[in-house]
C-alpha cells in the first residue's frame, strides 16, 4: 500500500530523530528517491538538495525509509484484525502507533494472534476461564484454592478435580504473562544484556578432530561475541559437530516475573508463583531464545557483510596498470598453461597451451612459444594467475625473458572467481567458441588492465575476500555486494566506447537490459560520438539519460566535457565560464591556469549552489581523470616457493588479499596465505583491520612462524619495517560530532552506533 501524508510525515520525523539530520535533507533525499533517483546520481549530482549528504547517509535514509514504511503498512494490519475482534481500546491503539520496532509491534500483537490450540485454549474450552480470572484478582486471604476450584471440576468436560481445574487455569494465566508485551521485552532485555553464548560439542562427536575445537566447550557473553566466532559456532551448529545455547540469567529473571504477578499475600500466592515458573520455561524461554540467538546471527552478518563489502571495494578500486597490452597466464601442471595475448583495450588477439612443467622435452618449445606471443603482440606486461604453479610459472616466464634478453614486468594476479566468470553467460556471449581455461588466461590478463571493470562480471562471492558468505544473510549480502559494485563503477566513471555489457549495467540508471541495448546499438552503429547520442538508443529515455550520463565518458568525443563528470545538464554553466574567460571551452577543459581565474559565486543559482560549482571546478583541473591510485605490483623472492622456505625472522613483500575482524591474510607467494593478526598490523591499537590495511595492497611482513604441516603461516606487519609502525598514513575516518560510546547506544530499542559510525549526529534522549 501506498503511505498516507500523514504516514510518510511520520516516518520522515522518524528518521530525522534517529540519524538527526535536517528535516530538508531527509524529506528531500526521500523525494528524489521517488522521483526514480538513484543513490550514485543523488550523492553527486544533488548536493544542493541533500545538503551534501553522502552516499552512505543517502544509503541509510533509503533503508530506514523502507523499514518504517513496512512497519506502518503492519501496524495498519495489526490495528484492523484487533478491530475486527472487538479488542482494540484506545491505549493499546496509541502503544501501537507509537512503537518504531517490529519486534515490539509483534509483541504487542501476540495476545490477539490467531494461535493454534494449547494447553489454555483446551482450559478456555472448559470453561475455566472465571476461575483464572478469580485467582488473578488475588482478593482471597482466606481458605483454599481448591475450595475455590471445586465448582469449575466436570468430568464431562474432562476436569475430574479441583487439582486439574487449577492446573488449567494455571495454563490460562501462564499464556497471559507469555503474551505480556512488557513481560517478554523484561525478559529479552535481560537475557540479552547478560546472557551467555554457550558451545558444547555434539555427544557422537566427542573425541573427533575437527576445525570446531576450540568450541568444543566455550562460553561468551552473548551481547559482546565477535561475529566470527558466532558465524564460526552456527557453521559448527549446522554441521552437527556443535550444540549451542543462551544461558539466561534465569533466577533474575524468575523474580522479576513474579513480581508481575504477586500482588501481595492472597491464597493463590504459590499457585502464582509456579505460574510464572511455567510460563518462563515453557514458553518464553524457547521463543524468546530463538529471537536472540536470531537477533545474534543477524548482527553476526551485517559485521561480516560490512568487512566483505569494504573488502570488495578495496579490490574493485585497485590501481590498474592501464591500457598496456598484456600476456594472461592460466597456470597449470598436467593439463598445461594457457596463455592468453589481449591489446590495450582488452581485445582479445591469440591464445596457446605450453607444458613447460611435465618434462624436459617440452621446456623448449614452450620457450619458443612464451616468446613468439609476447614479440608478435608487442606484450608490455605478463600477468600470472596465483593458482596451482604459478611460482613455477613465474620463474619459468622470467628465465624464459632473461635468456632472450627480454625484461618485461611480471605480476601474480588473483585468480579467484576467474573459473565462474569462464563458464559464465557473458563468458560465453564474449567469447563462444574458446575453451574455458582460455577465457581465464583472458580474464586475468584483463584483470591486470583494469580489476574492476573485470570483475564486475563475477558474482561477488566467488571473488574471495569475505568470511563465511554462504552462512549470512544472502539477500542482505547480495544487497550490500550490489552496492559497492554499484557504488565503485560509478566513483571511477565507465568509457561509454569499450565497457562491457556487464560493467555497464551497474551505472545509476542503466541496469541489465538497457546496458544490453547500449552495447548492441554499439555494435551496430558504430562507436558514441557524444552523451547525447545515448538517446537513440532504444528504451533509453530521458530518466535514464538524467540518472547515467554524468558517470559515462566519451573520450575524444565532439563534446569536451564529455570525457568528464561534468553532468550535460551543467554544460550550460562551463559554457557560460568559458566564454566570461574569453576562451573556448576546449581550452578551458585543457588548460588548468584558467580554471583558477574563475569566480564560483558568480554562477551561484537557485538550481546551481557552491557545491556542484565547486565539483565542477575540481574536474576542470584534472577532466577525465582516473580516480584510482597509481599501479604497484608486489615482488616475490624466486627463492621461495613454499612453506617449507619459508624461515622465522624473514622480511617478505606480500599483497593483501582479504581483511577480517581479527586480522588480514597476505599472499608472499608459496600457495598458502598467511595471517597477520590484529595486534600486529600496527605499531598501535587497531580495532577495525580497515583502518591498517586494504585488499590489494602491497606490504612489507615479517615470517613469524610456518608450519607446512598445518599449512599455516604467521605474519607481522608492525616488526617488518625499523621501529615498527605503519606502511602509509593512517585513513581518515568520517567526522562524528559525539564520543562514540564503549557499548551500543540504544533508543527506543535501536542500537544507534551504526549510525554515529556513518557520520550521523545521534540525538540523545
Amino acid at each position: 500500500m501506498a503511505l498516507t501524508a500523514d504516514q510518510q510525515r511520520a516516518v520522515i520525523g522518524y528518521i530525522i530523530e534517529e540519524t538527526g539530520l535536517k528535516p530538508f535533507q531527509v524529506e528531500n533525499t526521500v523525494e528524489l528517491f521517488q522521483e526514480g533517483g538513484t543513490v550514485p546520481f543523488i550523492a553527486r549530482y544533488r548536493k544542493e538538495r541533500t545538503g551534501e549528504l553522502d552516499e552512505v547517509q543517502i544509503r541509510t535514509i533509503e533503508e530506514r525509509f523502507t523499514y518504517f514504511t513496512e512497519l506502518t503498512e503492519r501496524k495498519v494490519a495489526i490495528l484492523n484484525s484487533i478491530e475486527e475482534q472487538g479488542k482494540l481500546t484506545p491505549e493499546l491503539k496509541e502503544r501501537i502507533e507509537a512503537t518504531r520496532q517490529k519486534t515490539e509491534l509483534e509483541d504487542l500483537y501476540l495476545p490477539y494472534k490467531p494461535k493454534r490450540r494449547t494447553k489454555a485454549t483446551i482450559a478456555r474450552e472448559r470453561g475455566l476461564e472465571p476461575l483464572a480470572d478469580l485467582i488473578a484478582a488475588q482478593e482471597l486471604t482466606a481458605g483454599t484454592p481448591e475450595e475455590e476450584a471445586a465448582p469449575f471440576v466436570d468430568p464431562a468436560k474432562e476436569v475430574p478435580d479441583a487439582a486439574a481445574a487449577l492446573a488449567g487455569a494455571g495454563h490460562i494465566l501462564a499464556e497471559r504473562l507469555a503474551d505480556d508485551a512488557d513481560a517478554r521485552a523484561f525478559v529479552r532485555r535481560l537475557t540479552a544484556e547478560e546472557g551467555i553464548i554457550r558451545s558444547r560439542v555434539a555427544t557422537d562427536k566427542k573425541g573427533t578432530v575437527t576445525k570446531f575445537e576450540m568450541y568444543y566447550d566455550y562460553e561468551e557473553q552473548l551481547r559482546t561475541v565477535p561475529s566470527h566466532r558466532m558465524l564460526a559456532m552456527r557453521r559448527g551448529e549446522k554441521e552437527e559437530v556443535l550444540f549451542l545455547t543462551i544461558v539466561a540469567p534465569v533466577e533474575t529473571i524468575l523474580v522479576g516475573l513474579k513480581s508481575r504477578l504477586v500482588r501481595g499475600e492472597s491464597i493463590f500466592r504459590p499457585l502464582l508463583e509456579g505460574v510464572g515458573e511455567d510460563a518462563y520455561k515453557r514458553l518464553i524461554a524457547p521463543s524468546i531464545e530463538v529471537e536472540l540467538r536470531l537477533e545474534a546471527k543477524n548482527r553476526a552478518d551485517e559485521e561480516a557483510i560490512r568487512v566483505f563489502a569494504q573488502n570488495l571495494r578495496n579490490l574493485l578500486l585497485a590501481p590498474p596498470a592501464g591500457s598496456k597490452r598484456v600476456l594472461g597466464v592460466d597456470p597449470g601442471l598436467r593439463t598445461g598453461s594457457k596463455l592468453a595475448a589481449v591489446d590495450g583495450t582488452g581485445r582479445f588477439l591469440e591464445h596457446v597451451t605450453i607444458y613447460p612443467h611435465t618434462g624436459e622435452g617440452r621446456v623448449p618449445q614452450a620457450r619458443k612459444e612464451l616468446l613468439r606471443l609476447i614479440e608478435s603482440h608487442d606484450c608490455e606486461m605478463i600477468a600470472i594467475g596465483n593458482g596451482t604453479a604459478s611460482r613455477e610459472m613465474e620463474l619459468f616466464v622470467k628465465e624464459t625473458m632473461a635468456e632472450a634478453g627480454r625484461h618485461l614486468p611480471v605480476v601474480v594476479v588473483s585468480e579467484a572467481g576467474a573459473s565462474v566468470y569462464s563458464a559464465s553467460e557473458i563468458a560465453r556471449e564474449e567469447f563462444p567458441e574458446l575453451d574455458l581455461t582460455v577465457r581465464g588466461a583472458i580474464s586475468i590478463a584483463r584483470r591486470l588492465q583494469d580489476p574492476l571493470a573485470e570483475l564486475v562480471k563475477i558474482d561477488p562471492k566467488s571473488i574471495g575476500v569475505g568470511q563465511y558468505q554462504h552462512d549470512v544473510n544472502q539477500t542482505m549480502l547480495k544487497k550490500a555486494l550490489d552496492d559497492v559494485v554499484e557504488s565503485c563503477v560509478n566513483y571511477v566513471g565507465v568509457d561509454l566506447n569499450t565497457a562491457s555489457w556487464a560493467l555497464l549495467s551497474y551505472v545509476a540508471g542503466v541496469g541489465p537490459a538497457l546496458a544490453k541495448a547500449i552495447v548492441k546499438h554499439r555494435d551496430d552503429k558504430g562507436a558514441f560520438p557524444s552523451r547525447q547520442a545515448l538517446l537513440s538508443v532504444p528504451r533509453f529515455g530521458a530518466k535514464a539519460f538524467e540518472q547515467s550520463a554524468g558517470f559515462l565518458r566519451i573520450r575524444g568525443g565532439a563534446h569536451p566535457l564529455d570525457n568528464s563528470a561534468v553532468h550535460p545538464e551543467r554544460y550550460p554553466v562551463v559554457e557560460a565560464m568559458a566564454a566570461d574567460l574569453g576562451a573556448s571551452l576546449a581550452q578551458l577543459v585543457t588548460d588548468p591556469a584558467l580554471s583558477g581565474r574563475i569566480d564560483l559565486k558568480r554562477y551561484v543559482t537557485e538550481q546551481v549552489g557552491l557545491p556542484t560549482l565547486r565539483d565542477i571546478l575540481e574536474e576542470l583541473k584534472k577532466p577525465g581523470r582516473d580516480p584510482r591510485s597509481q599501479f604497484r605490483a608486489a615482488t616475490f623472492r624466486d627463492d621461495i616457493r613454499e612453506i617449507a622456505d619459508l624461515k622465522e625472522g624473514m622480511v617478505l613483500q606480500g599483497v593483501v588479499t582479504n581483511v577480517t575482524a581479527f586480522g588480514a591474510f597476505v599472499d608472499i607467494g608459496v600457495h598458502q596465505d598467511g595471517l597477520v593478526h590484529v595486534s600486529h598490523l600496527a605499531n598501535r591499537f587497531i580495532k577495525d583491520p580497515n583502518d591498517a590495511v586494504r585488499v590489494g595492497e602491497v606490504v612489507q611482513v615479517k615470517v613469524l612462524a610456518a608450519d607446512p604441516q598445518r599449512k599455516r603461516i604467521s605474519l607481522s606487519i608492525k616488526e617488518a619495517l625499523p621501529g615498527g609502525g605503519e606502511q602509509r598514513p593512517r585513513r581518515d575516518k568520517p567526522a562524528v560530532a559525539e564520543k562514540k560510546p564503549a557499548e551500543p547506544q540504544k533508543q527506543g530499542g535501536l542500537d544507534l552506533s551504526a549510525f554515529e559510525r556513518a557520520g550521523f549526529r545521534v540525538k540523545k534522549k
